[in-house]
């Protein structure tokens, strides 16, 4: 048994983890941001940045206390490496070095997008590879075909929006507050989801992408002419509708153990079930993590670290921030600008 210390700073959340390669979470701290970024309705990373470098230190300071272990203890430091706002990757990522170099303990560069790819494999032992992972975020919206650590294949990407990032314009353009994805479940709990006639993009199509720009521009044309909670409920029925489309299609074209959800958005309940569904169709296992390990925090970090380490996967101590870093680096490029590869 192996226990790694894993630290995140990608976006707006601090946080630092001590997780065993057994599954047990020894600790777990963080420090979210929202009362610092709701002013401006969404992530300032210059203040995002500052907020990390205030708390991260404090925070491993504080996990370790709550284990009970000192850093000589620690078998590898986990740093999630990018992708992500790149201030705040560096101040997790510079940490991590700070604490291997130290200790004299292997640091192991986490990408973020793996951390979500693997924590369903925490919170459940009986995950096999390889499975289907719908990594949906608010920065990411990818079909991924998860084949072992460090083995992913990539079958679908945005090709402009994500779908976080919907349900993030979609709250501020309804003023329902921030963050954005749960305030727009709750209004979208007291409409009706059949009011407003919103566009499916790609329905259908048999291009394996997914595209949510404009979904969010019609929502933008229709503020004000529908209750603020009818909009929301057909904003997240429609995008529901797209991410059970396109999934479905996956499905056809692979094998898989199981259909598996992460990242923020896998913490909508409507997401959810309408994705267990989809895979009680197909026979498959639906796996999704407990809704405090979608969002993000260390403990996927830590785990994604323990999975890595337990291949004999490290990093050196030079490994560099990366802004973005593909899961899938030899996948076809598709169309489209701003592509959350």
């Amino acid at each position: 048994m192996a226990l790694i210390l894993g630290l995140e700073s990608s976006c707006d959340e601090t946080a630092a983890a001590l997780v065993t390669t057994d599954r047990h979470i020894l600790a777990h701290k963080l420090a979210g941001q929202e009362a610092a970024h709701r002013p401006y309705g969404g992530v300032v990373p210059e203040i995002a940045a500052r907020a990390h470098v205030e708390v991260m230190a404090p925070l491993v300071e504080a996990a370790l206390a709550e284990a009970g272990v000192t850093l000589s203890q620690v078998d590898a430091i986990a740093a999630t490496a990018g992708p992500g706002l790149i201030g705040g990757v560096m101040v997790g990522l510079v940490t991590g070095k700070a604490l291997a170099l130290a200790s004299g303990k292997p640091l192991v560069a986490v990408n973020h997008l793996e951390g979500h790819g693997l924590s369903p494999r925490l919170s459940d032992p009986d995950l096999e590879f390889p499975y289907l992972l719908l990594l949906v975020s608010g920065g990411h919206c990818q079909l991924l075909l998860v084949e072992g650590v460090g083995a992913y294949r990539r079958l679908a990407t945005t090709i402009d929006d994500a779908a976080g990032e919907a349900f993030d314009k979609t709250a501020k353009l309804l003023d329902l507050g921030f963050p954005g994805g749960p305030a727009v479940e709750k209004a979208a709990a007291q409409g009706n989801a059949r009011a407003v006639p919103l566009p499916r993009p790609l329905l259908g199509s048999a291009e394996p992408h997914f595209s949510f720009a404009g979904l969010k521009s019609a929502v933008a044309r229709v503020v004000g002419q529908y209750g603020a909670e009818d909009i929301a409920a057909s904003f997240q029925q429609a995008v529901v509708d797209c991410l059970l489309d396109r999934t479905r299609r996956a499905l056809q074209s692979v094998d898989a153990t199981a259909l598996v959800v992460a990242g923020g958005v896998a913490a909508n309940a409507s997401v959810r079930a309408a994705l267990q569904g989809l895979a009680a169709e197909h026979g498959l296992r639906f796996v999704a993590p407990p809704l405090w390990l979608c969002t993000d925090n260390a403990a996927m970090i830590a785990w994604a670290g323990a999975e890595r380490f337990a291949a004999g996967l490290t990093d050196p101590l030079d490994f560099p921030a990366r802004p973005r870093w593909p899961l899938d680096p030899d996948a076809e490029k598709v169309r489209g600008a701003g592509v959350k590869a």
